[in-house]
């Protein structure tokens, strides 16, 4: 049986689709870009600060669907130029210290023109 997550601590879909889904013990994320979801808007306008604000999205997608970065099995990373690939592990490595794996790849455009998106999967405990 699938369940849907859904807070209102990130942002909501912007598309026919859910923050997550629970299937079994397993939860998948959505991709999450910057957006603040006090304003609905992109405010961070470095690499840096846009992946800390994809971070706090993840991290209450994950908090909501009962689960932490801990539990975290896999992330696909989008970036819009990989020359930021260093500036945003330096902020992706605070949050996964447990080292997940990973594919990160450079993208030609992201929604809302975001520089960063992020999609995880998950083991709820």
């Amino acid at each position: 049986m699938l369940k849907k997550v859904a807070t209102n601590k990130a942002p909501g879909a912007i598309g026919p689709y859910s923050q997550a889904i629970i299937c079994g013990n397993m939860l998948y994320t959505s991709g999450q870009i910057p957006i603040n979801p006090e304003s609905g808007n992109i405010e961070a306008t470095d690499i840096e600060a846009q992946t800390e604000q994809v971070m706090k999205n993840l991290g209450a997608v994950l908090e909501e669907a009962g689960t932490s970065f801990e539990n975290v099995v896999k992330t696909t990373c989008f970036l819009y130029d990989i020359n930021d690939f260093a500036s945003f592990n330096g902020v992706y490595a605070k949050y996964f210290t447990q080292k997940p794996a990973r594919s990160c790849v450079a993208v030609k455009d992201l929604p809302k023109g975001a520089l960063v998106e992020v999609e995880l999967i998950a083991v709820i405990k």
